[in-house]
């Protein structure tokens, strides 16, 4: 579905991806991982046209992004980012805001379909309840919902989320991922999906792609990519990875300094 060839991509004279190629197919539930500043963010932004690539292609079903116009590449590839602008409007105002890319010349209002699809979205991820309420009166985990809703309305082929889980519990955490697995399932929705927690990254997705210093360091499948010693040489910490019961995906477990420092002295030195 998407082929990313010798991407190198930046802001300004400040390059930030450094010769990116990956390919992701159809139907699959990817993660991309890495630390802070190792490019993941730039990395979503250079493939849905927000930010032009210094050098090297974005395919998507073998057409080239940047050949592809802004309304058709909308009604194909939906983004979830981090903090994504909230007006004054209801729930379901917004959410109908992504049907825009369908909107016919000179049309201004929503049709009756338009209207069924937002509201077989709203009951797929049970916001329907909240549609006649204010973005801003809603909690975070809320909000995250709704803002995935509008993403889903837009019908796409591909669906993008920059950090979806940032600053929600753990039982919202577990709700949006476990949606998002679902509709990957269910509606062969292919997704890639920035994360920051590698416990989540690990349990959720078919496979993962580690960025470091704005290169692919690792990709595969979980277990391939989440054992100690790739931890330890890209994030700089101590952690021991164990596999988990239930799923039998990688687990990792941190280390206090102090609980380092009790069981190996030489440790203190370093």
């Amino acid at each position: 579905m998407l082929e990313v060839r010798n991407l190198t991509s930046g802001y300004g004279l400040k390059i930030v991806l450094h010769d990116i190629s990956l390919k992701v197919n159809n139907g699959e539930l990817l993660g991309i991982i890495g630390p802070n500043g190792s490019g993941k963010t730039t990395f979503l932004r250079s493939i849905t046209r927000a930010l032009k690539p210094k050098h090297g292609e974005v395919y998507f079903e073998n057409k080239d992004i940047w050949q592809t116009s802004l309304k058709e590449l909308a009604r194909k590839i939906a983004v979830v980012s981090q903090n994504p602008p909230l007006n004054h409007m209801t729930v379901e105002e917004y959410i109908l805001l992504g049907r825009i890319p369908y909107y016919h010349k000179f049309q201004i209002i929503e049709t009756k379909k338009d209207l069924e699809i937002a509201e077989n979205a709203m009951s797929l991820t049970d916001v329907l309840k909240l549609k006649d309420r204010f973005m801003e009166e809603l909690s975070g985990g809320e909000r995250q919902l709704v803002i995935l809703t509008r993403a889903l309305v837009q019908e796409p082929k591909l669906l993008l989320l920059d950090e979806p889980t940032s600053h929600l519990d753990i039982t919202h955490q577990v709700g949006i991922l476990d949606l998002i697995k679902r509709l990957n399932k269910k509606l062969g929705l292919t997704v890639i999906m920035v994360l920051h927690d590698l416990n989540l990254a690990s349990e959720y997705s078919n496979r993962l792609v580690l960025i470091n210093k704005g290169k692919i360091h690792k990709a595969g499948h979980p277990e391939e990519v989440l054992n100690y010693q790739t931890i330890e040489e890209v994030y700089k910490t101590v952690v021991v990875v164990k596999k988990n019961p239930i799923s039998s995906k990688p687990y990792i477990l941190l280390i206090s300094r102090e609980e380092r420092e009790k069981r190996h002295p030489i440790m203190r030195e370093q």
